[in-house]
């Protein structure tokens, strides 16, 4: 083994040191540009596509695609970058690279269901099934949507509960806040009341609601009554429609049935709740009494 020298480092940094000082700098410029340049192209790119979207929509597809494309950026400028600096510091890259093809092949052969995900995410991702801040039912859960990547979906349901679905697990994606939601309720009345009073009132305050300061921004469509929807067992069901901005359709509701229940009290509307009428038979006749 060669004595160790100051003239030994001194000569060694010249050659190697300044090579590994660029590799760093290279590496650093390029997580810069990645982070900067990347942003306005994406945004650049979704707006020339040719689906419909909101602003809301096209923002949440930019997140999607700029959280993919970032992780896919910073790994492919570590790995390489780390593979040049041990190739300077005197350690061969191929047999490193030969031993992880090796090992890829063994793990391929129990890697379908990672192969599986990354398929089902890539498909995901071109064809804009959700995005990042959607609410979707996937894998028969449903949530608001945290992170997609091209292996799992994360979802965040209402109790707060943390959602990991590989993307190879989905075969029904159903998005609540693509484009526009819909406040789709239903509204009992008792069967004494007069339906053509009660749709009116119901037609009255859903107006009233879509032309209020605080919600006129996210009511696309007044709810409005659209049928009676069912004779049910204690009221009759009337069907109430609306448009609203997407993943508003809650709140919305909630401030309907509020609106809705104030103004039947005013109206002497009655909201039916369950009951029974329960019969003990008919009376028994009066017969004429028998004379001793």
């Amino acid at each position: 083994m060669p004595e160790l020298s100051w003239a030994t480092v001194v000569t060694w940094l010249i050659d190697h040191g300044i090579r590994i000082l660029i590799i760093v700098a290279v590496g650093a410029v390029l997580w810069f540009a990645l982070n900067k340049f990347l942003p306005p192209i994406v945004r650049r790119s979704i707006a020339r596509t040719k689906y419909k979207e909101s602003k809301g929509g096209m923002e949440k597809r930019t997140n999607t695609l700029l959280s993919i494309f970032k992780g896919m950026g910073r790994v492919f400028i570590v790995i390489v970058g780390i593979m040049m600096v041990l190739s300077e510091v005197g350690i061969a890259v191929a047999p490193v690279l030969a031993g992880f093809g090796i090992i890829g092949i063994a793990i391929g052969f129990g890697a379908q269901y990672l192969i599986r995900d990354l398929i089902a995410g890539i498909f995901i991702i071109l064809e804009n099934q959700y995005r990042v801040g959607d609410v979707a039912r996937v894998a028969d859960i449903a949530g608001l949507v945290e992170e997609v990547s091209l292996r799992k979906t994360v979802l965040r349901d209402l109790d707060g509960i943390v959602h990991y679905v590989p993307n190879g697990e989905i075969r029904t994606a159903s998005n609540f806040t693509r484009h526009f939601s819909r406040v789709n309720l239903n509204v009992s009345v008792a069967y004494d009341t007069d339906l053509d009073h009660a749709i009116s009132v119901i037609n009255r305050v859903g107006q009233e609601l879509a032309e209020d300061e605080k919600w006129r921004k996210v009511i696309k469509s007044p709810p409005q009554a659209l049928r009676v929807d069912k004779l049910g067992d204690s009221g009759i069901d009337i069907k109430i429609l609306g448009d609203v901005k997407p993943i508003e359709q809650w709140a919305v509701m909630g401030e309907l049935r509020l609106r809705l229940k104030k103004a039947f009290d005013a109206e002497g509307i009655e909201i039916p709740w369950p009951h029974t009428k329960v019969y003990f038979g008919n009376p028994l006749p009066d017969f004429p009494k028998k004379e001793d």
